[in-house]
């Protein structure tokens, strides 16, 4: 009887690309109002403390939708989408890994 397990899967985080090259990095679209932010602080209860690229400290909440897949520290890059109703506070919709933010850093999007 075969082994099984004796075949090594090669699987990971991002689709078998294990040498850390960026294939593609998310930007963010200015037509629906996303800004680049560090997270300075968590706060809890699935909120954070975001310094935004344009300047203003916004308090960021992670939807619901992405709350399990998405682990969120202080110091990361996030993308964030402000609120239409209180600028203040904003929606945090995607994370970005170390090589994306190597790769954001070299092309000049963090100043």
């Amino acid at each position: 009887m075969a082994n099984y397990r004796s075949k090594k899967r090669k699987s990971n985080a991002n689709g078998g690309n294990t040498d850390g090259e960026v294939v593609r990095v998310r930007t963010p679209r200015k037509e629906n109002g996303e800004v680049l932010a560090t997270v300075s602080s968590l706060l809890g209860a699935n909120r954070v403390r975001l310094q935004c690229m344009d300047g203003v400290v916004r308090m960021g909440r992670i939807p619901g939708s992405k709350k399990k897949r998405m682990w969120v520290r202080e110091g990361d890059i996030v993308i964030a989408t402000p609120w239409e109703i209180q600028d203040e506070k904003a929606d945090v919709i995607w994370k970005y890994t170390r090589p994306q933010v190597n790769w954001l850093d070299r092309k000049g999007f963090l100043k």
